[in-house]
């Protein structure tokens, strides 16, 4: 399993430690991502993501799962997430 964020493809960076002499040596900065549960609520049901935990304080900024997936851009997104906007789309054009 790759570590990525599934909603801002947020990913590892790769940078140097740098001792107090001045040595470098490569190291790797780690996304900080979590298993959440979230709850789609055009959808009316939960969705496991496997997402950062700046991922989810923007959700919950943004009123839920809905708000930010139409938000945010394609790109960013992991197939999974591509889909869950694609059927938030679809029931949206449904209802009104």
């Amino acid at each position: 399993m790759s570590r990525v964020c599934e909603l801002t493809g947020k990913k590892v960076m790769t940078g140097n430690n740098v001792s107090h002499a001045h040595n470098k040596t490569r190291r790797r900065f780690l996304p900080n991502l979590v298993q959440a549960t979230l709850i789609s609520d055009a959808l009316g049901r939960s969705v496991s993501l496997r997402i950062s935990t700046h991922a989810l304080r923007s959700v919950e900024h943004n009123h839920g799962l809905d708000n930010f997936l139409l938000k945010q851009r394609d790109a960013n997104l992991s197939p999974k997430a591509q889909k869950l906007k694609a059927e938030i789309k679809k029931k949206a054009a449904a209802a009104a």
